[in-house]
């Protein structure tokens, strides 16, 4: 960014991508600092430079690597090269880093302390990467987007270096996502949904780890009980599309089953649900359930992964698989009064600001021991 003063202490944030969630996930962190002594660059590795994308990231400066993902397993040395020369140019005190390549690029690259963030399981099951995390570990530690996350990470590793392993859970802007929402009337409009139905809305790829072959086959359990003309909603693409559609059918359920694609801004609609229901195989967060809680909607989730982290306590549960069980629920849910739903939204809201909001997280993260080191650097002290 042309111009720009580079002399101020700056934390780097390095992210792999910016589609789906994760235009937001750099939201996320950036603005964690704001107030501090920090300015914030963020760095995407892959993806072509987009001015939307540099205004969402809520950074001071954004910079666009712009590798095809397909070529980073092998220009690998070269992004190494050119984040040593960003790196070079400007004070940085920390960086972090979401997903495993730009963790381990950042480590190779950099003498800087690196906080890694893993969005997903499984990351160190390699042997090479278990490795990877005992040779840097002095100055990389690892964030959970979950506790779920974190103890995916943690059964893998030493129990030396367990500690260096935390949670600090995905949020929202819920202020934002609240001033975005359309009105319930609206809302339906907009997915051409009838204004007096019982509407369950799903929303998510379809994709075998969201399981909505199970959400499909609770439904079908529950409609002889469900309200007259209840439909279930689907959102999102994916490539199950048509064998869910044929199962739909096979199930008799067709008619009251709306599959609606990609809806942009989806989160803006979620006010026509009368429910919201995700039936997951082990989501590693859930950011649709916080979007959904927002909107006010009751919410149903499976019982794992990272979701109970959101719901317990404040919504319903089921045994991933389980369409009875959640069949049982989508009926209770139906039943529910006015000031039933509107004591579930009331929680739900006092859930989002005190764990998942910016300013909840904000408190957490400048707690954790290598961001406090960092911090004080910055602060003068370097």
């Amino acid at each position: 960014m042309a111009g720009l003063p580079l002399a101020e202490p700056r934390v780097l944030q390095f992210c792999h991508c910016y589609y789906g969630p994760f235009a937001d996930v750099a939201r996320q962190y950036a603005v964690l600092f704001k107030d501090s002594p920090c300015k914030v660059t963020t760095v995407y590795l892959t993806e072509p430079p987009n001015d939307d994308i540099a205004a969402k990231s809520a950074s001071d400066e954004v910079i666009f690597l712009g590798y095809e993902p397909r070529d980073v397993r092998r220009l690998k040395l070269d992004a190494m090269r050119r984040l040593r020369k960003i790196v070079a140019e400007r004070d940085i005190r920390l960086v972090i880093a979401h997903r495993f390549k730009p963790i381990y690029i950042a480590c190779w690259a950099t003498g800087l302390p690196v906080i890694g963030v893993h969005h997903a399981f499984g990351d160190y099951e390699r042997r090479s990467h278990r490795w990877f995390m005992r040779f840097f570990r002095k100055r990389l530690n690892l964030l959970g987007v979950s506790d779920a996350i974190r103890d995916d990470i943690r059964r893998c590793l030493p129990s030396s270096l367990r500690e260096q392993v935390q949670t600090l859970h995905n949020r929202i802007d819920v202020d934002a996502v609240r001033a975005g929402l359309l009105a319930r009337s609206a809302a339906r409009e907009l997915l051409g949904l009838p204004q007096s139905a019982f509407v369950i809305g799903n929303v998510g790829r379809l994709h075998p780890d969201k399981d909505q072959a199970t959400l499909l086959r609770g439904f079908a359990k529950a409609l002889p009980q469900l309200p007259e003309g209840t439909l279930l909603v689907i959102l999102g693409e994916g490539r199950l599309e048509q064998p869910l559609k044929a199962l739909a059918e096979s199930l008799g359920i067709a008619q009251q089953v709306r599959f609606l694609g990609q809806v942009p801004q989806a989160r803006n609609a979620f006010t026509a649900f009368d429910v919201f229901a995700l039936s997951s195989d082990h989501e590693p967060f859930g950011m649709v359930l916080l979007e959904a809680m927002a909107a006010g909607v009751p919410v149903i989730a499976t019982d794992c992964g990272g979701a109970p982290e959101i719901v317990r306590g404040i919504g319903s549960l089921f045994p991933l698989g389980d369409e009875a069980a959640l069949a049982k629920l989508l009926i209770e849910h139906a039943g529910w009064n006015e000031a039933q739903r509107r004591i579930a939204a009331e929680r739900s809201l006092a859930r989002l600001d005190d764990a998942f909001s910016d300013a909840s997280a904000r408190k957490r993260f400048f707690k954790l021991p290598a961001v406090q080191v960092a911090m004080r650097d910055a602060r003068g002290l370097k």
